[in-house]
């Protein structure tokens, strides 16, 4: 039995494509935007979050820039929005949601600049914001929002390594250019990734459908992966208990948990802060802990600050099998949108 889910991950690198084509124009203006502004807010919730983290994260490699990454609620209710000179990109699938509607109502009430990225053309936070982006993934069943995740952190990446600065020296300049020419490649790299990352995560699915609780460990950009692999990916689509870390996290609490056959999925693009994550890795080897390693390296040959763009591909294949073996539908939910909260 296929579920819709499977359908949407087959049709990311067609997102991606018409995304770039009707937006690529227009995101390097909006860069140009906030080149301007002394501060920067990344909004969302959810998978829209977890972009957010690896945007931001990304882009500190090489840069010192202000930017600061809020859930919609923690925004609203308790940042004090002083800074004038500021610009919000707000990101949400539906464009409809509560959170980050909220946090958009408030940056505009404080003078800041707004641009929402959504994937619905004619919802509230496109018509509040300043300034908007639209990505092509077409309205998503699956609650997962495979084309809304990857479109989204392809959009985020765009504007921030499109931003020039004067403070930008020339390893900043080439990775920029790096980065901004492996997005260009995206569709095709995700495509191939499609098709050759299934079958073993079927098979690894299949090992792992019996596990309960899984712990997620990334640094960099990859710890908004592994926030996104727990928070939604597991918890919402799989209906699994999981747990997100940084990887230099894992002494001051994992650690004590640790044991022969806990599941802990490990995401390692070879950043020096993996330092970490290979020194975890190494503990739970002679702890026996049913390790899932995941190496960027195995995959793409993209810069490595591109490697949630890699990663989540194998990943979602991983988590819908989870799903299928376990005769659940992974783009299903119990609570979400119909339970009044």
């Amino acid at each position: 039995m296929k579920y819709k889910m499977y359908d949407e991950i087959l049709e990311q690198p067609k997102a991606l494509k018409d995304t770039l084509t009707s937006e690529k124009s227009h995101m390097k203006e909006i860069a140009e935007k906030f080149e301007e502004f002394d501060k920067i807010y990344l909004l969302g919730c959810g998978s829209s979050l977890s972009t957010c983290y690896s945007a931001k994260s990304a882009l500190d490699f090489i840069s010192d820039r202000n930017i600061e990454v809020y859930t919609g609620y923690e925004f609203f209710y308790h940042k004090k929005s002083g800074n004038k000179n500021a610009g919000a990109i707000l990101t949400s699938q539906s464009g409809e949601t509560a959170d980050t509607v909220a946090a958009l109502k408030m940056a505009k009430e404080n003078d800041i600049y707004t641009v929402s990225i959504t994937n619905e053309g004619q919802c509230t936070m496109i018509k509040e914001a300043d300034d908007t982006v639209v990505t092509r993934g077409g309205t998503e069943k699956a609650i997962l929002g495979t084309k809304t995740y990857i479109t989204q952190l392809m959009s985020l990446y765009e504007i921030l390594f499109s931003m020039q600065s004067p403070e930008d020296d020339s390893n900043a300049a080439k990775v920029k250019k790096k980065v901004l020419g492996d997005i260009i490649k995206l569709p095709s790299i995700t495509e191939e990734l499609i098709k050759k990352t299934e079958d073993e995560n079927r098979v690894l699915a299949e090992k792992f459908k019996d596990d309960d609780i899984f712990y997620c460990m990334g640094t960099g950009p990859n710890y908004g992966l592994a926030y996104k692999l727990a928070m939604t990916m597991f918890m919402e689509g799989a209906l699994k208990h999981a747990c997100p870390l940084y990887s230099g996290e894992f002494r001051h609490g994992l650690i004590e948990r640790a044991e022969k056959n806990v599941p802990i999925i490990f995401l390692n693009a070879d950043y020096p802060g993996d330092e970490m994550t290979k020194r975890s890795i190494e503990f739970c080897e002679k702890l026996q802990t049913k390790s899932i390693i995941y190496n960027m390296k195995d995959y793409s040959d993209m810069n490595n600050l591109m490697s949630p763009f890699a990663l989540v591909i194998p990943l979602e294949w991983f988590i819908y099998y989870l799903a299928h073996f376990n005769g659940e539908d992974p783009g299903a939910t119990r609570h979400i949108g119909k339970v009044r909260y």
